[in-house]
């Protein structure tokens, strides 16, 4: 299962308690206080792991402690740290505490780390409290308790591509044409219930790969939950470059197809309709007269500024002028332009 949100209660380990002891040994008369200090609590850390591309293994881990430290102890030793604990999750987490909303981190990179939850520190043994005046004190602190706090946890994808559209748009049947990716296909709309991930080849390079996403159609209203709307557009916020697909054999026209679109993502977020974008009109195979519906597209597009295309996943018409355009706008979103 695809499951990009988890939510988690995350407790770090409390500190242990000082000590109270005095040193006694034979012909030291007075030997003064040697309680050792409490050993510091475990901290609660998430680690990003190139293995996982989902929070599923979280969704039923409501609660994470760490080990609380030891207890100090005689002969001014101190109490062993607690055992912290680390958390695997895929990289494109985004980490907020659920009480506040306020944003603990981004993690997007393998390795990246975080510390999410402190563990608390370890109470002082007597004979921290030595002075000259009260040399035998008979106190100790005990330890501070580690921090607690409940985390929401989401999962944003990480994709160079982001394929967006209508239902049945021809989205992942392109995806299956251009990867390995194996979506499912049929004909009829949200065939796609979550996204999908295709690694894909330069056509004269095969050193050179972008990563592309398939995600779930998108209708009217998708900014305010209708149809699979928010809980995927998400997945769209990380994408370097965003291809427009329109169906060809559709008879809605074209424009008003984009302006759904462009306007549920603007809608989302504005920085997502400033992101460089290319007009694809698909199934092109399944029109006897194509010549009208790709000067639509021409017009459309030149009209935004935009480069545009029309293909065919069933014949393979079109997909190596595509799969260089959008090469071209990655790499370029890529270095800044």
């Amino acid at each position: 299962m695809f499951i990009d949100s988890a939510r988690v209660t995350v407790h770090a380990g409390r500190g242990g308690n000082g000590c109270v002891a005095f040193r006694r040994e034979k012909f030291v008369p007075r030997g003064g206080p040697n309680g050792g200090d409490g050993g510091r609590g475990g901290d609660v850390v998430l680690r990003v792991d190139e293995g996982l591309n989902t929070l599923l293994h979280l969704q039923h881990r409501r609660v994470v402690r760490a080990e609380r430290g030891s207890h100090g102890r005689g002969s001014n030793k101190t109490g062993a740290c607690g055992d912290g604990i680390t958390l695997a999750v895929p990289a494109g987490t985004v980490v907020r505490d659920a009480d506040s909303g306020e944003l603990l981190g981004d993690l997007v990179a393998v390795g990246d780390e975080l510390v999410v939850a402190r563990g608390g520190k370890g109470g002082r043994g007597n004979a921290r409290f030595s002075t000259p005046e009260n040399r035998a004190p008979r106190k100790a602190e005990d330890g501070q308790p580690g921090v607690r706090r409940e985390l929401d946890l989401e999962l944003k994808l990480l994709a160079d591509v982001g394929l967006v559209g209508l239902p049945n748009a021809g989205k992942s049947t392109l995806l299956s044409r251009l990867s390995a990716a194996r979506p499912k296909v049929a004909d009829y709309p949200f065939t796609t219930l979550e996204p999908h991930l295709g690694v894909v080849r330069a056509p004269d390079n095969d050193y050179q790969t972008i990563v592309v996403a398939d995600i779930p159609g998108l209708i009217d209203g998708a900014h305010e939950g209708a149809g699979l709307g928010i809980q995927f557009l998400r997945h769209v916020e990380r994408c370097r470059v965003l291809a427009h697909l329109v169906d060809l054999a559709s008879e809605e026209p074209i424009l008003d197809r984009i302006e759904t679109i462009r306007g549920e993502l603007a809608a989302y977020s504005l920085s997502l309709a400033q992101r460089p974008w290319i007009l694809v009109g698909t199934k092109s195979d399944a029109v006897a007269d194509s010549s009208t519906l790709i000067h639509d597209v021409e017009r459309v597009a030149e009209s935004a500024g935009v480069p545009w295309c029309t293909i065919s996943a069933v014949t393979g018409a079109g997909l190596k002028e595509m799969t260089r355009l959008l090469f071209r706008l990655a790499r370029d979103g890529e270095n800044g332009v």
